[in-house]
């Protein structure tokens, strides 16, 4: 059997939750990997331990992310493939459901857990059931949830490279303008301390004076549930949950957060959660490790002081 797996990549390395991704398609057989970006990217994706081939996608609109070229030119290059994997990132949601359209089969999203070639485990209602799904396609393309497989380590291998040809041109969609966000805290979904603030905080002045300050003692990532998020307290590449980031750092602290089944499913895997919330009644304390009852506004402050 082989595998392709779709790769991305930042500032010229391989992002770990393309890693994971690697580490759930080693399981199934023979791996190749299919990269867009610049000639250190494919570097990059070279020295991944298990890869046989590095198969490097240049362009413009291949680089830039558009979902349409990409999805176009995987299918292109599925014929030698059994298994069609990426990560359950925003582009691997946006790039993965074309390509199953594009080769006539379905979609298996989130897999937490590989049973057999054929055999998966993935999350249903939120998370708070696993269902293992059998498929009969003959292809089958899968995303990965990255913290459900330790990733490979970003060096070991010595994959050759092969250039691919240019995608096919589409008018689809465009690249109007990328704004990169710029931040001195870890990656949210890579981070081994993750800070979250929910509507309790009540506005996005006591994100930046009361809850930021906390993470930055901690060298932690900063989170948000959807509440505050569609509140505007905090923008929505720091969402956490079912419709947003799927996180399971080392400690996540839940601030203010009253802990609605779609926040539960983007962070209960988390290995240690402390709550810190007014409401002694709140869902989030029923999967805290520790839960603190009290107000926030007092409490963050004390504990800042105290680090």
């Amino acid at each position: 059997m082989a595998v392709l797996v779709i790769l991305e990549s930042e500032a010229g390395q391989i992002r770990q939750a393309s890693r994971s991704a690697v580490a759930a398609a080693s399981k199934h057989g023979e791996i190749d990997v299919l990269i867009a970006g610049d000639e250190a990217a494919a570097q990059a994706a070279a020295k991944l331990p298990g890869v046989r081939t590095v198969l490097h996608a240049p362009g413009k609109e291949i680089s830039e992310g558009l979902a349409e070229p990409l999805a176009s030119l995987i299918v292109a290059s599925a014929t030698a493939y059994d298994h069609i994997v990426s990560a359950s990132t925003a582009a691997g949601k946006n790039i993965m459901p074309r390509v199953a359209a594009l080769l006539d089969v379905q979609i298996i999203p989130d897999v937490v857990a590989v049973v057999d070639s054929d055999t998966f485990v993935r999350p249903i209602y939120a998370g708070n059931a696993l269902a293992t799904v059998c498929s009969s396609d003959a292809k089958k393309v899968l995303t990965i949830r990255s913290t459900a497989f330790e990733p490979v380590p970003a060096e070991g291998g010595s994959a050759a490279i092969v250039p691919m040809p240019a995608a096919p041109a589409s008018d689809a969609s465009r690249i109007v303008s990328v704004t990169v966000a710029q931040s001195e805290r870890p990656e949210l979904d890579t981070a081994r301390i993750v800070v979250s603030g929910g509507r309790g905080l009540k506005g996005s002045e006591a994100f930046h004076d009361v809850l930021e300050p906390l993470a930055d003692r901690l060298g932690a990532a900063v989170g948000a549930s959807r509440a505050a998020v569609d509140e505007g307290y905090a923008p929505n590449d720091l969402q956490v949950g079912q419709t947003g980031k799927i996180v399971a750092p080392e400690l996540y602290l839940a601030v203010g957060i009253s802990g609605a089944i779609q926040h539960l499913a983007g962070m209960k895997d988390s290995k240690i959660i402390v709550a810190i919330n007014k409401d002694a009644e709140a869902p989030i304390f029923q999967v805290a490790d520790y839960g603190l009852v009290g107000d926030l506004f007092e409490v963050i402050p004390q504990l800042t002081a105290a680090l």
